[in-house]
């Protein structure tokens, strides 16, 4: 189904920016840039800190710094969209996965309507082997050893990483699956959808992957997005606007120009859940039955499976 979308715009185009790595001073350039030209894009954000510490993720910022905090508040204002990343850079037991929420209520006055898996935190809801539901998937994948199962258990009410109630009651949306191509109605057409077999989760959606700065200019860029105009499609790029797109205050310079040739072009530039709900409007959000989630699984599993070789791609196998 052909998405038609407000003002005459010919296709729709937007970030979930993944706060790895993401501190004031690296995001302002890229943040005060987007809101410069016109767009409105999603930030996830870690409301607590992380006192046992983290080996790879150390150098992010959290809610805790009170500049950071109120630098978000003022994204929040301008338009853009505040979403999840999980309670900080490393595993959560129920408890502190409950404080963040009560954070981010107490600090802005709502809960984030979207939620993105991290990394490997051990709370991520239907992740690793947990997050393919076709039978036959599952069993290509026992095969492959890639995903690990049981090692992430946010959706197993047994486990003292428990929260998937607490997802159900608040998040309208979670990311699923990344594609190395922009156009999602190719990817995963059937998005935002709904799985009988993940009844803690409302919808999925999916994302194009481009982990950082030099991966998203290698996929982003005015060849890909003509063709992304020319079939009216839809492109939420998955990155960490943390990762090489700002240096000491100076952005990188084919992101730059990228961002200032879209603001020419008739795209629709809202943040992700915006982007969600209109098409929800328009065509409702399917419940998936077996073939399709084959399919979707297999376009995925296939997609990582061919991309792991190139650069970055070791990156997005966790996305």
């Amino acid at each position: 189904m052909k998405i038609r979308f407000p003002e005459g715009k010919r296709f729709a185009f937007t970030i979930l920016d993944d706060t790895d790595d993401a501190t004031l001073e690296n995001v302002r350039p890229v943040y005060d840039r987007l809101q410069e030209l016109g767009f409105r894009t999603t930030k996830t954000a870690w409301p607590m800190d992380c006192p046992e510490g983290s080996q790879e993720y150390f150098a992010a910022d959290t809610l805790q710094r009170a500049d950071y905090l109120e630098y978000v508040r003022s994204l929040i204002a301008a338009g853009f969209e505040l979403a999840s990343h999980g309670a900080t850079m490393e595993p959560s037991l129920r408890g502190r996965t409950i404080a963040g929420l009560e954070f981010f209520q107490r600090e802005f006055g709502f809960l984030p309507r979207l939620h993105a898996n991290h990394g490997q935190n051990s709370e991520n809801i239907y992740w690793g082997f947990e997050r393919f539901q076709s039978p036959p998937i599952r069993a290509l994948v026992a095969l492959l050893r890639r995903y690990p199962r049981g090692r992430f258990t946010g959706e197993r009410e047994e486990s003292p990483y428990y929260w998937g109630d607490l997802c159900r009651e608040h998040f309208d949306y979670v990311r699923s699956f990344t594609f190395s191509g922009l156009d999602m109605r190719k990817h995963n057409p059937e998005m935002p959808y709904r799985l009988k077999s993940t009844p803690k989760v409302a919808h999925w959606f999916s994302t194009t992957d481009a982990s950082n700065a030099a991966i998203f200019n290698k996929r982003v860029h005015s060849v890909s997005l003509e063709r992304l105009e020319r079939a009216g499609g839809v492109c939420i790029v998955s990155t960490h606007l943390g990762k090489g797109f700002a240096t000491e205050g100076r952005l990188n310079p084919e992101f730059d120009t990228t961002l200032r040739y879209l603001a020419g072009r008739p795209g629709w530039y809202v943040p992700v859940s915006t982007l969600l709900d209109h098409i929800r409007e328009q065509r409702g959000a399917p419940t998936l039955g077996g073939i399709a989630v084959f399919r979707l699984e297999l376009r995925y599993l296939a997609g990582q499976i061919l991309e792991r070789p190139r650069g970055g791609a070791g990156k997005a196998a966790v996305k």
